[in-house]
């Protein structure tokens, strides 16, 4: 079974819009989540399947849970 790409889009979407909310930028996030900016891009514009540890790694950058990333 092929992921959907549409949960990628939502995901993204939402670390974007957490991002802005707080007023930091890609490469910010990038550093408060100990991952390169490159790849903040690239889950923001839904090219990378992202891991969990991962998506717990963004969760620490914005200070929010990682619920609040899939509400």
């Amino acid at each position: 079974m092929k992921p959907s790409i549409d949960i990628l889009i939502s995901f993204g979407n939402k670390v974007k819009t957490f991002r802005k909310e707080k007023g930091i930028s890609q490469e910010e996030l990038a550093f408060r989540s100990d991952l390169h900016r490159t790849y903040i891009g690239m889950i923001e514009r839904a090219e990378k399947n992202i891991t969990l540890k991962n998506i717990e790694k963004i969760a620490i950058g914005l200070d929010i849970s990682v619920l609040d990333l899939f509400k």
